[in-house]
C-alpha cells in the first residue's frame, strides 16, 4: 500500500485475482485470499515473470511427510460440480500450458506416493473405527507391491466387507485442478464400477481434503484424449 499508493481493499482484491489465476494453474491459493476471477489481462504477464524466476514454486512443491489422520470424516468433502467447458482468455490458456498442472503432478512421483500413503492411513483408521481389524489386515497397497498396471492403487474395504478399489490422484492445488487418468484406469473403472473409486486428494501441502468420484466417470468429469501412442506397427 505504501509503495503503490493504493487502498487496502485494492491490494486485497488484486491478491484475490492472483489466487484465481493460481487456482486455474493448479497451484495453491495465496493463504487468506479467496479467488476472484474478474482479473485484468496484465496480471498474466506478472505471474508468468514471477513463476519463471521462481520455478521451485511452480514445479518442485515437496509433499509433506505422512500426515496424522485425526478425523477421516472431516477430510472428505463433496466433489466439484461438473460445469460446461468455457473458453478461457488466451493469456491464461498460454500460462496454464506453460506451467501444466497435469504434467507437473504426474511427474511428481514423491507427491503421488505420499498421497497414496495418506489415503492408506485413512482407510486403516476407518476400519479401526468400526472395529473391523480382520478387514484392516487385508488392506493392500497394490501400486507399491505390484506397480501401476492394476488400474487402481489401494485395495480396501467398506465396514460391511465390500471391496474398494481405490485410485488415488494427488495435487497441492485446489479441488478443480485437472489430472491425468490412464486408459487402463478408465477401463478398470468401467469393469468394476460397483467397487472402483477415485479419491482426489487436493490442497495436500496445506490442509489435505479428499472427494470421491464413482463410475461412470464421464458423468462426473470432462474426459478428453490428451496424447497419442505412436508406433510403426
Amino acid at each position: 500500500m505504501q509503495q503503490i499508493g493504493r487502498s487496502h481493499r485494492s491490494v486485497e482484491f488484486k491478491h484475490q485475482n492472483i489466487s484465481a489465476v493460481l487456482e486455474e494453474m493448479g497451484l495453491p491459493w495465496i493463504i487468506g485470499y479467496k479467488p476472484k476471477r474478474n482479473y485484468q489481462a496484465s496480471i498474466f504477464g506478472a505471474i508468468d515473470r514471477y513463476l519463471s524466476s521462481n520455478e521451485d514454486i511452480a514445479y518442485h512443491q515437496l509433499p509433506p511427510k505422512v500426515l496424522a489422520v485425526a478425523d477421516d470424516g472431516a477430510t472428505f468433502v463433496d466433489a466439484p460440480r461438473l460445469e460446461p467447458q468455457t473458453q478461457r482468455p488466451w493469456q491464461l490458456e498460454r500460462l496454464v500450458r506453460k506451467f501444466d498442472p497435469v504434467e507437473r503432478d504426474l511427474r511428481n512421483r514423491s507427491l503421488g506416493r505420499a498421497g497414496e500413503e495418506f489415503v492408506l492411513e485413512i482407510e486403516k483408521k476407518k476400519l479401526e473405527k468400526f472395529q473391523r481389524l480382520d478387514l484392516l489386515k487385508k488392506i493392500r497397497w497394490i501400486s507399491a507391491e505390484e506397480g501401476d498396471g492394476a488400474g487402481y492403487d489401494i485395495l480396501s474395504f467398506e465396514p460391511d466387507g465390500r471391496e474398494l478399489l481405490i485410485e488415488v490422484k494427488t495435487t497441492n492445488g485446489a479441488a478443480r485442478t485437472p489430472f491425468f487418468i490412464s486408459e487402463n484406469e478408465c477401463q478398470k473403472a468401467a469393469a468394476s464400477a460397483e467397487k472402483w473409486r477415485l479419491y482426489r486428494v487436493h490442497l495436500f501441502a496445506q490442509n489435505p481434503l479428499i472427494f470421491q468420484i464413482t463410475p461412470p466417470l464421464n458423468e462426473a468429469l470432462n474426459l478428453r484424449p490428451d496424447s497419442w501412442r505412436a508406433s510403426f506397427s
